[in-house]
């Protein structure tokens, strides 16, 4: 807590967003409790509400004034350079991840609690299913797979 790491990695994890728009969320973006941004990639508004570990996270900081993610100076990236520091800072770490990752974690975590591919489109900002189909088959699958088992 209190990195600018930490923010970085809860940002992207509990927001689910893509980097290039992790770069561009901040307060103006929050009200009563739930961030609505417009994706740069589709245009699709989604709304995320900020959990509690998010929320402590940011709280520790470091922040920016308009900018959750910032850099060690404390201003802004650009989603490029966003990306380089992340990577740079997984590989310091010792894990050969990158921050699109985070995504597909935060993904694979909702359609595992169940979350419908409607619910997956709404979080994410998807359009059309398919994005959202690959996380719910293979959610669904596991389960029914774990079910059928119970049954033999």
């Amino acid at each position: 807590m209190g990195t600018h790491e930490r923010v970085w990695i809860d940002v992207l994890l509990y927001t689910g967003l893509r980097r290039g728009d992790a770069v561009l969320i901040g307060r103006q973006h929050v009200k009563d409790g739930v961030a609505c941004i417009k994706t740069a990639k589709t245009g699709t508004e989604v709304n995320i509400p900020i959990l509690p570990p998010l929320q402590s996270s940011l709280d520790a900081g470091p922040t920016g004034d308009m900018h959750f993610v910032t850099n060690k100076n404390g201003t802004p990236f650009t989603k490029e350079s966003f990306g380089n520091a992340f990577r740079k800072a997984c590989n310091a770490a010792g894990v050969k991840k990158s921050a699109h990752g985070l995504r597909k974690i935060a993904a694979t975590r909702a359609a595992e609690a169940g979350a419908t591919v409607a619910e997956l489109e709404a979080m994410f900002g998807w359009n059309g299913g398919r994005m959202a189909s690959l996380y719910t088959k293979s959610a669904d699958r596991r389960r029914l797979a774990l079910r059928g088992w119970g049954k033999s």
